[in-house]
């Protein structure tokens, strides 16, 4: 079999982290766990946070996180590079830098290999690129491929950020436009126009490093980054740890092209529609926004961008748009307006 007859999003499910469980199952499950009581643990799971940091000494903590998904492309290299660059985007999202990361492989062994080594030498060149080495990792045989990272990084731990320490009054502000979910759900179905997805690609393979070096210059009170969960879902998050509502103004939220048009076409992931689902219980839509309007704010992203609560003084000099507010109200819920 040649590998350039493979297509290897009609081997999965579904299209990166649009496979993630729903948010709710997850909170229940965790619910459930005996929680971790260490003056080393930092930042463990309770808070739904990107990463678990583990303070070393008083100068150092490790920063550790772990992400895999199933492809959302075709092309096994930039396959790799996408789940490469979500993977470090965690590191990010915690301040923390990045040093080394171990593969983590399902592969079907009725493939050629070929495939394989091309979505291994894309995650390669992403950790390359954000200064981090590749040290090893670990591969199952499955039927349907997976590929992702366990990504350790390093970091001052009082320089650790979290998604709750925002204040009322923070305004929110996004480093990527969305709609990755919308965008490669259309891939897995037959390819769209070529420029859409060569613009999802882009973003979806910038890493965060330099936006988590801009966000570190304007100190900011809370950090989370926009994945499985939606715009809206991660709102929750940072509405929840600061224990006040998120206000998101959706004019000002960047989308990326041809996004209207995939969902008017009916390209719609099952988990951007699950996250609507759920969406019901904290979430609140003005009247004006459409059935496509909503679907957005809760598409299932990939690789996103750095979703960032701080002072309006301090958000100024930002290069993105101010897309809404912490304010007070009923905590964990989100307005869409």
């Amino acid at each position: 079999m040649a590998t350039d007859t493979v297509r290897l999003t009609e081997l999965s499910h579904g299209a990166g982290c649009a496979c993630k469980l729903p948010a709710g199952s997850l909170r229940e499950v965790l619910a459930g766990l005996p929680r971790v009581e260490s003056a080393q643990l930092l930042v463990g799971h309770e808070g739904l946070d990107d990463a678990a940091v583990w303070r070393v000494s008083d100068e150092l903590a490790v920063v550790q996180t772990i992400d895999f998904f199933t492809p959302l492309v075709d092309d096994p290299y930039t396959f790799g590079r996408i789940a490469a660059t979500n993977a470090f985007s965690d590191i990010y999202a915690m301040g923390a830098q990045p040093a080394f990361a171990l593969n983590v492989v399902a592969f079907p062994k009725t493939l050629p290999m070929g495939l394989l080594g091309e979505i291994l030498r894309g995650g390669g060149d992403v950790a390359a690129a954000a200064g981090a080495v590749v040290a090893g990792g670990h591969s199952i045989d499955d039927a349907e491929p997976k590929y992702g990272m366990a990504v350790t990084g390093f970091v001052h731990p009082d320089q650790v950020w979290t998604n709750g320490g925002g204040q009322e009054g923070d305004v929110l502000v996004l480093s990527k436009p969305i709609g990755t979910g919308i965008v490669t759900t259309a891939v897995k179905r037959g390819e769209p126009d070529a420029a859409v997805v060569a613009a999802a690609v882009e973003s979806m393979t910038t890493l965060n490093a330099d936006a988590a070096g801009i966000v570190r210059a304007a100190r900011p009170h809370a950090v989370t980054d926009v994945t499985g969960f939606g715009l809206v879902g991660h709102a929750r998050e940072l509405a929840a740890g600061a224990g006040l509502r998120a206000e998101i103004d959706w004019a000002a939220v960047r989308l990326l092209p041809g996004v209207r048009e995939l969902i008017a076409a009916g390209h719609i992931p099952g988990g951007t529609r699950t996250n609507l689902d759920l969406a019901a219980a904290y979430g609140e839509f003005a009247s004006g926004l459409d059935d496509a309007d909503r679907l957005l704010a809760c598409d299932a992203q990939t690789s996103g961008g750095l979703f960032v609560s701080l002072p309006a003084e301090r958000a100024a000099g930002l290069p993105w748009p101010v897309i809404g507010r912490l304010a007070a109200g009923e905590p964990g819920t989100v307005h869409v307006g």
